[in-house]
């Protein structure tokens, strides 16, 4: 198991106010989920995005819910290491309302490739992990030499630069990608692989964008965070 605990940071800047705060509503609403019981599966239909309904032209509201509901322990932990080692530099250098939208906007891009890959299914889609995919992308576009400190099974940790570590996780969700599109659907669910390849590739327009917009920004080469 790898989780990324750390990066270089952006010194400067404005405050990841929205990148904590986003982290801090997901981990709510889990503990909002959890505390349902057995109501917790309806919850999640309920404000899960089903591709089935969007496609009908219903619940529209849903692609901004599920992307703050998690499916368990693991997933929400997963998705939070990304979201608190990725998402902070990014806002710093573009600015909270540009964060905001940007996120949001890469959520939705994430519900649209996922949408386009299995347009019936009514397997409900949850998770932060389409926007935070456009986080990641973003990332390795305006920040590819930044020191990314890795754990690794929970004892032992290394570095590696943005550009590798987020290339091979790129590399491995377009393998598995493919893969799941050879399989047999199940009524079981899954990961929306595509909904990570859409996400990131629409993080890495727009952190081509950002790097014209906004100006260079220093990196601590001394502090990991």
């Amino acid at each position: 198991m790898i989780f990324p605990v750390g990066d270089d940071q952006v010194q400067g800047g404005h405050k990841p106010l929205f990148a904590y705060g986003f982290l801090l509503l997901n981990i709510l609403v889990f503990f909002y989920e959890i505390s349902l019981g057995f109501g917790s599966q309806a919850f999640v239909t309920e404000y899960g995005a089903l591709p089935g309904e969007i496609t009908a032209g219903q619940d529209y509201f849903t692609l901004f819910t599920s992307m703050f509901l998690h499916g368990g322990w693991m997933h929400l932990i997963g998705n939070m290491f990304f979201l608190w080692v990725f998402a902070d530099n990014i806002e710093a250098t573009i600015g909270s309302v540009p964060f905001v939208l940007f996120y949001l906007i890469g959520g939705l891009a994430a519900h649209a490739a996922h949408i386009y890959s299995d347009p019936a299914s009514m397997i409900p889609t949850v998770g932060a992990s389409g926007a935070i995919s456009a986080v990641l992308g973003a990332y390795i576009v305006m920040f590819p030499t930044s020191r990314i400190k890795i754990l690794v099974f929970l004892f032992y940790s290394t570095y590696l630069s943005a550009f590798i570590f987020l290339g091979l996780w790129i590399v491995m969700q377009v393998f598995s990608g493919f893969s799941a599109m050879s399989e047999v659907p199940s009524d079981g669910g899954g990961t929306a692989w595509w909904a990570h390849i859409g996400g990131f590739a629409f993080g890495i327009v727009a952190g081509i964008l950002f790097r014209k917009m906004y100006h260079p920004v220093r990196l601590s080469a001394a502090e990991v965070a």
